[in-house]
């Protein structure tokens, strides 16, 4: 009788094993089917890139980046990847406290020293701006000015926080997620390489990561090579992009225009530390709790990423290991880089229809048994 039961526990458990193992078999079927409700052939498209325990399970492109011209959209395309060019930003930054140009601990009186109230800036320090726990009110008019706006660069964006009279929180103490700040950051980069800075982060990160496609906004969006951005109105797909989108010229906090294949060589070369050595790679990807945190939750924001320590859940999945993510919104562009690095599950996307698609993705991988 005791053998029998044993025979029995046996089976279940080879069972439960095989139930558990990812059917990769039909991630490709079932995603392009899935996919299949954001993409139409002569639409805005999109191209996507997922890696499982660091093999590539899903790859595809869909639909159009140019609508007039009819160009195919694919992993080469290259469009605005909106709010990641934040964590090319904060890879500069800490290359340059690396050098020993800078020090995170730095205040923003030492860089802008125009501030209408010094005392204010003075508690303000570099890290603040790169976790977004500045206190600093976006103070910009944005929808009051916005034909301004449509081609404000970094210093016009940044400019109205150096009015500020008051902020909304002690610095580290809360979380309010900040484009300006970014802004600010990119100017501190010029100040101190004394160039620009999309210059600096082609020499110092694309270079070294071989991003041969990629280029970031200074002024106008790039004339050529690029995709464009659309909304649909009124049943009919419209640009929204450089000319149509406030803010587009603002290159700190949504400046980068890369292609999936060059943001697979990017999430490589951090992997690889090609730009950065191991331990300032850990400390980016290290969620940030200030000593005077006084949030109702744990913050998620570290020193370039969102690092989701105790798990992440979207469109009813949830993740239980660590997720290392970022997202971009800008016009009609989307993007994500999202990463967990315990099961060498690597996802990225971008789109140019403002299709955010990472919910009906995580959904497909769980629903197949990857996640």
């Amino acid at each position: 009788m005791k053998r029998v039961s044993y025979l029995v526990t046996y089976l279940l458990i080879v069972q439960h094993c095989f139930s558990q193992a990812p059917d990769l078999s039909y991630v490709k079927t079932a995603m392009d089917k899935a996919m299949g409700q954001y993409f139409k052939p002569n639409a805005p498209g999109g191209s996507i890139f997922i890696e499982f325990q660091g093999n590539t399970i899903y790859q595809a492109s869909f639909g159009l980046s140019d609508l007039k011209r009819n160009i195919s959209f694919s992993d080469n395309t290259v469009a605005n990847v909106g709010s990641v060019s934040k964590t090319f930003v904060a890879y500069a930054i800490l290359k340059l406290q690396e050098e020993g140009k800078l020090s995170i601990e730095d205040n923003l009186v030492k860089y802008f020293p125009n501030f209408k109230n010094p005392s204010i800036a003075e508690k303000i320090k570099i890290k603040h701006l790169i976790t977004h726990t500045s206190g600093l009110p976006d103070s910009r008019q944005i929808t009051r000015d916005s034909v301004f706006y449509l081609t404000a660069k970094d210093a016009e964006n940044f400019a109205p926080l150096l009015q500020t009279d008051a902020l909304e929180f002690e610095p580290g103490s809360r979380w309010n997620y900040s484009n300006p700040a970014y802004n600010g950051l990119a100017l501190i980069i010029e100040k101190l390489t004394g160039k620009k800075w999309q210059k600096y982060v082609e020499e110092k990160i694309f270079k070294p990561a071989k991003m041969r496609s990629s280029v970031i906004t200074d002024g106008a969006e790039p004339s050529k090579g690029v995709a464009h951005g659309y909304r649909k109105y009124d049943g009919e797909w419209q640009e929204y992009d450089y000319g149509e989108y406030p803010t587009f010229c603002a290159a700190g906090n949504g400046g980068v225009w890369s292609s999936v294949d060059d943001l697979i060589k990017y999430t490589d070369a951090i992997a690889e530390y090609k730009f950065l050595p191991k331990r300032i790679i850990d400390f980016s990807e290290t969620a940030w709790r200030p000593a005077n945190w006084k949030g109702a939750k744990a913050p998620t924001h570290g020193f370039c990423w969102f690092v989701h320590t105790n798990g992440y859940e979207l469109n009813g999945v949830k993740i239980k290991e660590e997720v290392i993510e970022h997202t971009g919104d800008q016009g009609g562009f989307r993007a994500h880089v999202f990463m967990i690095p315990s099961k060498q599950f690597r996802l990225i996307w971008l789109t140019n229809g403002e299709q955010f698609l990472t919910g009906t993705i995580l959904k497909v991988l769980r629903d197949n048994n990857v996640l």
